[in-house]
């Protein structure tokens, strides 16, 4: 957390939630407007880690948070902001967007999230197409987010590539990015069965092809590198892309969301040594004890529960009931006009079981 905002709100309860107040990164605001101390003052502080502080404080000082809690001495000629009756917390982290890599959806020359060729798979970042003038930022941040992660989509692979954590505050977009690469993200179940001839046992099969060179790559690259090895799945490119994801260094999230293929994905993290992230997980409560043994965290949107062949058992209550079995959940909006939409996502979770205080952790 580097900055809080404040705006009217009442007292957090489950149909509260929705309208929660959302703090801004300061580092969002002109660059003239960081140096400014800043103390917010009275309000009832949620902090996402800890107890609730009322009547607290949150001193900001040169953009950065340097105390929160009643007992805060503020220097003088410092800003002060009176949050009385308000409610402050972080400001939000939405960690599945499409932000600054597509602005009109209809129009290809828009849209620079996906790869369409097959020799750039894995080695594909998302981070090289962000837009950083993009029309979307200003609008999520209005919103509340102050952070986001970039993701490839799917385009000729079921490999889509690497994702990028960035801040949504102005500027270039080295100014944006924090982390790139930040994971790497392929499809199984159904999504993956697509690109695979239509069936899942082929979309693993590839997969589990795909871990298998990379991990033979590592062991003989040179010898690759001299011609004196057997030709590999993937680009060279794609290969060393995969290094760190069969390294356990760079995490590996697989969207799935029929129970068996999540139990299917969890496998495969065991049988390969990743650092497995589970996206999507519309049936996650279905096999919640299994997703919380394996100490796999789930990212989801608690909005959907529209059934199909592929999420028979879409429900409301998905997030809650994955949170009662221990699962470590996170809220994402998975979208880029609608992004803006994500602390209503942590309403819904909340309406339907989630804790208040677990809902504002998953979404900063």
């Amino acid at each position: 957390m580097k900055g809080f905002r404040v705006k009217r709100g009442d007292c957090p309860d489950a149909s509260a939630l929705i309208v929660f107040l959302v703090a801004i990164l300061l580092v969002l605001a002109p660059r003239a407007a960081v140096a400014q101390n800043l103390a917010i003052i009275n309000g009832e502080v949620h902090t996402g880690a800890g107890a609730v502080i009322r009547g607290g404080t949150v001193l900001v000082e040169s953009g950065v948070i340097t105390s929160v809690g009643t007992d805060v001495d503020i220097p003088t000629g410092t800003r002060i902001v009176d949050a009385t009756g308000r409610i402050v917390t972080p400001g939000l982290f939405d960690s599945s967007t499409r932000l600054g890599v597509v602005e009109v959806g209809s129009y290809q020359g828009t849209s620079d999230g996906s790869s369409g060729n097959d020799r750039m798979t894995a080695a594909f970042s998302i981070a090289d197409g962000i837009n950083p003038n993009s029309s979307l930022f200003p609008v999520a941040r209005v919103e509340g987010t102050t952070r986001a992660v970039v993701v490839p989509g799917t385009g000729a692979s079921m490999i889509a590539g690497t994702s990028a954590l960035i801040n949504l505050g102005s500027g270039s977009l080295d100014d944006m990015l924090e982390v790139t690469p930040l994971a790497m993200y392929a499809v199984l179940g159904e999504g993956g069965a697509g690109f695979q001839g239509g069936a899942r046992s082929l979309a693993l099969l590839r997969l589990r092809e795909v871990l298998q060179d990379a991990l033979d790559y590592r062991e003989n690259k040179d010898a690759y590198l001299a011609g004196n090895r057997r030709e590999y799945s993937l680009s060279r490119l794609d290969l060393e892309a995969l290094l760190p994801v069969v390294g356990g260094d760079l995490p590996m999230v697989l969207n799935v969301n029929r129970a068996s293929d999540i139990l299917t994905a969890l496998k495969l993290g065991e049988e390969f040594g990743l650092d497995l992230v589970l996206n999507g997980v519309g049936e996650g409560w279905m096999v919640a004890g299994e997703i919380a043994a394996a100490g796999v965290p789930v990212m989801t949107n608690a909005i959907s529960n529209m059934p199909s062949f592929e999420v028979l058992g879409a429900a409301y209550e998905n997030v809650a009931r994955m949170h009662e079995a221990g699962v470590t959940i996170v809220l994402a909006s998975f979208d880029a006009h609608n992004a803006r939409n994500l602390k209503q996502a942590a309403g819904f979770a909340v309406a339907y079981g989630l804790p208040y205080e677990v809902a504002l952790q998953s979404v900063t």
